[in-house]
């Protein structure tokens, strides 16, 4: 029909926009976008892609606006084999290695659950509570600040730490007091702290 009545293709898509598919033996073969799909058809019919279809279908867009986004999506789920090209996205983001941090996250996070907790546990009901700090003349930073227990929190490579501010100023991590937020956020990191930021 391209061949013999291109006049009443041309009355359909003439002047207009869209994407187009090429067909071999019933098998999509090829998918692109115009701006004029009458003269891209005309072209594919003498061009590289000349003796490998037999039939077409267009699908006219309302505007060129996201054409390319969708040839891109079809090429991508198709596959055609005569799109040598998969096709880009415009300021796009691959998101596989964030669902994959997030994925390893919580597996690690459900393993913790699972077998750490219990083994903290254990840990705290077997080993002898460690002498904490607190000794006469020491005075912790945040005592001007007590008064009422208050909760902190803070994240270090993906692991969420947990502390109290106790009423007399102490800061308690797991079971232990410390004088300083620098002093508790190195016993959680086991490093170098600055505890105001952390």
């Amino acid at each position: 029909m391209l061949e013999k009545y291109q006049d009443v293709i041309r009355s359909f898509v003439r002047g207009r926009s869209g994407v187009y598919a090429l067909y071999r033996r019933g098998k999509l073969y090829y998918v692109g976008l115009t701006k004029g799909l009458l003269g891209r058809l005309k072209m594919h019919l003498h061009d590289k892609h000349g003796d490998t279809w037999d039939r077409f279908s267009v699908y006219i867009t309302i505007g060129p606006a996201y054409m390319k986004e969708i040839e891109s999506v079809l090429i991508r789920i198709a596959s055609p084999p005569g799109n040598k090209q998969r096709g880009r996205f415009i300021r796009s983001e691959n998101l596989l290695p964030k669902v994959k941090t997030e994925y390893r996250r919580r597996k690690k996070q459900e393993e913790e659950e699972i077998f750490g907790f219990r083994r903290k546990q254990e840990m705290k009901t077997k080993a002898p509570k460690k002498k904490t700090q607190k000794a006469k003349g020491q005075i912790p930073i945040l005592a001007p600040y007590a008064g009422q227990v208050k909760r902190l929190r803070a994240r270090f490579k993906g692991k969420m730490f947990y502390a109290r501010v106790m009423k007399d100023g102490w800061i308690s991590v797991g079971g232990q007091r410390y004088l300083s937020p620098s002093a508790a956020g190195a016993a959680c990191i086991r490093g170098v702290c600055k505890g105001w930021m952390f």
